[in-house]
């Protein structure tokens, strides 16, 4: 392997300082009204509303140049050096990624539409998206199999002349709620009969197409995000043979594609959440008083904060690491990796927040920190994108044609 160098660069370093800023000027402050806006409509049909206030960082965010830079082709920027970036927006991690349109699943479907699809699908979908002025969905996940194996999949659609009609159930497909969701990447089968990974195909299912129905919108664990997390419902909905993403067979592949930036994006937000958690712990810790002394004189929440310390450190090098690598060798070249720091990097994270949340006592359960809904959004990352008993299994895989 050639020598692995982390130096930020001059753009690195000047991007994730001006994040940084934005970070602590305006998205940080920006928080309280967030929140107010979305508890006065909480339970009420308004529920998914969008805060006006993201909508004005949205503004200010293109005003000083902070804006799709998760894509190399636009930005200009490496993996590696957006990783940085990211790692910043992870401190707020509702609001600061949409804020730079940076924000799940829209990266990784702007990464897929920038890669497959047609010119004409671009500017109907890739270019509105890239401008932030639409969301989208990716549906791949379905309630009656294991959709830890994406070949699982038995929604079907089935071409009909010009058209594809497409039937079955999908769930846990985030930003469903939000009105300006306006089109859905669904993954389904349209030859039963081709190998096991050609069985598969991707086509885009605008919002209002009839036929597709969303059901419910689920809670992750008690939270109910802005932008909701839903199940769809597809009864014979019927699309024009020209929504086909890529080529008919191609839906696994395009998966696999898709999926590798967006696990590592979510790892770098994790590593910010991390930090933030970290620096929420310290200062609990150095303010707040039991039996005669701060808890930061107290050896078990000393050692506590050193293990937050060395277990991020040593999370954030591989996120790097693994970042390089695809910078040099593409997904494929950073298989391993990639899954790997799917596994520990939520892992980490769960367990900095825990303590953080411990040392909070009942105030980090409370909605007074963001600690509760921080260990919610990092627990989740354990299943989302793939749980980790199958990157787990990757890892292994690899590990084993090394030695064999």
């Amino acid at each position: 392997m050639p020598d692995v160098d982390f130096e930020p660069s001059a753009v690195a370093a000047d991007y994730t300082a001006r994040m940084r800023a934005f970070l602590d000027e305006r998205i940080l402050p920006a928080e309280a009204s967030y929140d107010a806006f979305r508890a006065e409509r909480r339970g009420t049909p308004q529920e998914w509303d969008l805060p006006p206030v993201v909508e004005e960082l949205k503004t200010e965010a293109r005003s000083r140049g902070l804006w799709n830079l998760f894509l190399p082709s636009i930005s200009g920027l490496s993996n590696l050096e957006y990783a940085a970036v990211a790692e910043v927006s992870g401190w707020s991690p509702v609001i600061a990624p949409e804020a730079i349109n940076c924000q799940a699943p829209d990266t990784g479907n702007m990464e897929t539409l920038h890669l497959f699809a047609t010119p004409e699908q671009q500017v109907e979908w890739l270019e509105p998206l890239l401008e932030g002025t639409i969301r989208s969905g990716f549906a791949m996940t379905e309630p009656d199999v294991a959709s830890s194996d994406a070949t699982n999949v038995q929604t079907t659609i089935t071409r009909d002349g010009d058209s594809y009609v497409i039937s079955g159930k999908k769930w846990w497909i985030s930003g469903s709620a939000d009105e300006r969701c306006k089109v859905f990447i669904v993954m389904g089968k349209t030859d039963v009969e081709a190998a096991t990974h050609r069985q598969q195909s991707m086509v885009l299912v605008p919002r209002d197409t009839p036929g597709l129905r969303i059901t419910r919108h689920l809670p992750t664990f008690g939270y109910q995000d802005q932008h909701g997390h839903s199940e769809l419902e597809f009864s014979d909905v019927r699309i024009p043979t020209t929504n086909l993403l890529g080529e008919e067979g191609g839906g696994f592949a395009i998966a696999q594609a898709r999926l590798g930036p967006g696990r590592i994006h979510h790892c770098m937000r994790l590593i910010g959440m991390a930090e933030r958690a970290i620096e929420l712990m310290v200062q609990r810790a150095q303010s707040r008083v039991a039996f005669g002394r701060p808890l930061a004189d107290q050896g078990v929440v000393r050692e506590q904060i050193a293990q937050s310390r060395i277990e991020v450190e040593q999370a954030r090098l591989l996120v790097l690491k693994t970042a390089w690598l695809i910078d040099r060798f593409g997904a494929k070249g950073a298989a391993s990796e990639i899954a790997a720091i799917k596994v520990i990097t939520p892992r980490i994270a769960c367990d900095v927040i825990d303590r953080a949340i411990q040392i909070h006592g009942g105030a980090g359960m409370s909605d007074d920190t963001p600690l509760a809904y921080f260990y919610v959004w990092a627990r989740a990352l354990r299943l989302a994108d793939g749980p980790d008993e199958v990157h787990l299994r990757t890892v292994a895989r690899q590990e084993l044609g090394r030695h064999t």
